[in-house]
């Protein structure tokens, strides 16, 4: 065999699970605050600059650093938080998502970060307004259609 051995379905299932209650993609995320139906806080863990360049509109900007210091002025505890950080080759956003829950908030990494949200043509607003671009076909449907997964 070339790969390791197959876990046990019951096993998978239990795996599966725990992961969709910590990870939520930006498709998920976009038709959720599209709807007016999202039931938590889309933060921003980058930099000030990288803010600057662009954010998903709504969107709280909190520095990963800043996170002791300001999460109870920006945050309500009682809301659950989506957090995000440049993109998949970046932990940023599961560093500002571990200190976020060891401060008592409810929280999910957006995987793929502002830059499958860009990539999937969602809009983003920056310092000069808002913009979008088209979508990536190797992301997401260039029609706009929903991908199906």
């Amino acid at each position: 065999m070339t790969i390791t051995a197959f876990a046990e379905p019951a096993d998978s299932a239990a795996y599966f699970a725990t992961r969709l209650a910590f990870h939520t993609d930006v498709a998920d995320v976009h038709t959720a605050l599209a709807a007016g139906t999202a039931d938590f806080t889309v933060v921003d863990s980058r930099s000030t600059r990288a803010w600057d360049q662009g954010h998903v509109p709504g969107a709280v900007h909190l520095p990963t650093a800043h996170i002791p210091a300001l999460a109870a002025e920006f945050l309500d505890p009682a809301r659950p938080v989506v957090v995000h950080c440049w993109g998949p080759g970046c932990d940023g956003a599961t560093k500002a998502a571990l200190e976020l829950a060891r401060r008592g908030y409810r929280v999910k990494e957006m995987l793929g970060g502002i830059e499958y949200w860009i990539r999937e043509g969602y809009e983003v607003e920056t310092w000069e307004g808002r913009r979008r671009t088209p979508a990536d076909p190797l992301t997401a449907p260039v029609d706009g259609g929903d991908c199906g997964c």
